[in-house]
């Protein structure tokens, strides 16, 4: 483990609650690469220039914006100079509302969070949009921004189990997917394992298949899809050589 992991950045942590919009309050934990010893004074909204806002699993089934699988993946973000913003969807922890048995309600929450990120940091240049298991699902129906650098990681992604964490609706986020990868100016990463306890490999291979094609048969240019397979890495990520190339495939994406 210690190979994957040694260079751990120091990092400022803020836990707070946001008010929506719409009236919920989601709960956050806002971690943020330290400033050198020789930058000048404390860093300030108008240093930001890259934030990625991290998804959880579903909160049915324990899902918390302390997951250890997105903690993972907070260290090469954190290495790539980005503000890490992990939060917990609506009926967690702290924050407000009732979970929707579709997603859809979620799906709206991350849109008004995301608003209040960029109204908050005016130089956002970079907005990375990391899901992982459900949470790629609320993720992948975010739109591209068209003022904003932005992107998706899509990890673990629930195939297997779509139809009914979205209560049978999965049409739904398999159209906005399809819209996502055609879009010219989308860069997406799907990244899962050859050995997911809830989607068989094949099952993945053939869907990833379909998402190419249906990216690559687009009328128009069409954006970045890179999707990577982990040998050995099942659902959870708790295998030392899958997190390993886990890292590495997330630090070579942002570069």
């Amino acid at each position: 483990m210690s190979g994957t992991r040694s260079q751990r950045i120091e990092r400022k942590v803020t836990q707070d609650v946001v008010q929506l919009p719409s009236g919920t309050s989601l709960e956050y934990t806002l971690l943020q690469p330290a400033p050198s010893p020789s930058a000048p004074g404390n860093k300030t909204l108008e240093d930001v220039k890259k934030v990625a806002i991290c998804l959880h699993p579903w909160s049915w089934l324990g899902g918390r914006m302390d997951d250890p699988v997105l903690q993972i993946v907070t260290e090469p973000l954190l290495e790539r100079g980005y503000d890490v913003l992990r939060y917990n969807t609506r009926g967690t922890g702290k924050s407000k509302g009732w979970p929707s048995l579709t997603g859809s309600q979620e799906v709206e929450d991350l849109k008004e969070l995301v608003g209040w990120v960029r109204s908050n940091t005016p130089n956002l240049a970079k907005l990375v949009i990391l899901g992982y298991s459900y949470g790629s699902l609320i993720a992948s129906m975010h739109p591209v921004l068209s003022d904003v650098d932005s992107s998706h990681i899509l990890l673990s992604y629930p195939l297997g189990p779509r139809h009914w964490l979205t209560a049978f609706r999965s049409h739904r986020y398999t159209t906005a997917l399809q819209d996502l990868v055609t879009n010219p100016k989308s860069r997406v990463l799907v990244i899962y394992g050859d050995q997911d306890d809830f989607t068989p490999a094949q099952a993945y291979d053939y869907w990833t298949e379909q998402l190419r094609s249906v990216r690559d048969s687009s009328a128009s240019d069409h954006g970045t899809l890179k999707i990577v397979k982990v040998e050995g890495a099942s659902h959870f990520w708790r295998e030392h050589t899958a997190i390993h190339q886990l890292m590495n495939t997330v630090r070579e994406w942002l570069e």
